[in-house]
């Protein structure tokens, strides 16, 4: 059986990547997004905001240049993290 190709073989650093955030739709979702990746990877981020079809959740789209798989995994992780936060693509 093929073993299939982890995120770190398929990326070349550094690289753009969009994180997609989905959580409740709170007003502090995208502050809270934006402060973890700021830790990170230090920019100037204005995040797209787009409301689920009943208003119940928000999905926070991020794009960063990533430098490394760490910090990819990092912020993946940290992401999670966030209370009103669901899932992170």
């Amino acid at each position: 059986m093929e073993e299939q190709p982890k995120l770190k073989d398929l990326l070349e650093f550094p690289c753009q990547l969009t994180f997609k955030v989905l959580g409740y739709a709170k007003p502090e979702l995208p502050t809270l997004v934006v402060e973890v990746i700021q830790r990170h990877a230090p920019g100037n981020y204005s995040p797209r905001i787009k409301p689920s079809g009943k208003g119940t959740y928000d999905a926070v789209s991020i794009s960063i240049t990533a430098t490394s798989i760490e910090q990819v995994e990092i912020l993946y992780k940290e992401l999670a993290e966030i209370d009103i936060v669901r899932m992170v693509l």
